[in-house]
C-alpha cells in the first residue's frame, strides 16, 4: 500500500525522503545522515555505498505541471549542496574519501505507486 501524503509540500517532502532512504537501503547503501544542516543549507540524505560518500538531493512532484523533479536541482542548489557537503566532510574528517552527488526524483500519481528514479553522478 502506498503511504498517503498531505497537501503541504512538507508532508510530500518528508514522505519522499523516507521513500528515497528506503530505496537506497534496499539497494545496498548505508544511510549515514538525514537532513544534515549548516547555516549555508541542507542535504537531504548522506549515504555510503559503491565506495563513495553519496550526497543525495530528493525532489518530488505530484505532477509534471512544473517539470520533472530533477529539473528543480538548479545550478544554485548544486552550489549550496557542494558547500554543505564540504562542511560535512570536514566535520567528519572524510576529506580524502571519494564523493558523488545523486538526485532521487520521485513522481506521485493519485492511484499508482510512486515512481522513484535514482540518478547517480547527477552533478
Amino acid at each position: 500500500m502506498v503511504k498517503s501524503f498531505g497537501t503541504g509540500s512538507k508532508s510530500l517532502g518528508n514522505l519522499s525522503e523516507e521513500l528515497a532512504a528506503d530505496f537506497l537501503k534496499k539497494n545496498g547503501y548505508k544511510i549515514v545522515s538525514t537532513n544534515y544542516r549548516t547555516r549555508v543549507g541542507e542535504i537531504d540524505i548522506v549515504a555510503q555505498g559503491d565506495g563513495y560518500i553519496v550526497f543525495v538531493e530528493v525532489k518530488a512532484r505530484k505532477s509534471q505541471k512544473y517539470g520533472l523533479p530533477q529539473e528543480a536541482v538548479t545550478q544554485a542548489k548544486q552550489r549550496v549542496i557542494r558547500k554543505v557537503a564540504s562542511a560535512f566532510l570536514q566535520e567528519k574528517g572524510l576529506e580524502d574519501v571519494p564523493v558523488r552527488f545523486d538526485v532521487m526524483a520521485i513522481t506521485f500519481s493519485h492511484d499508482k505507486k510512486p515512481h522513484i528514479e535514482h540518478i547517480p553522478f547527477a552533478f
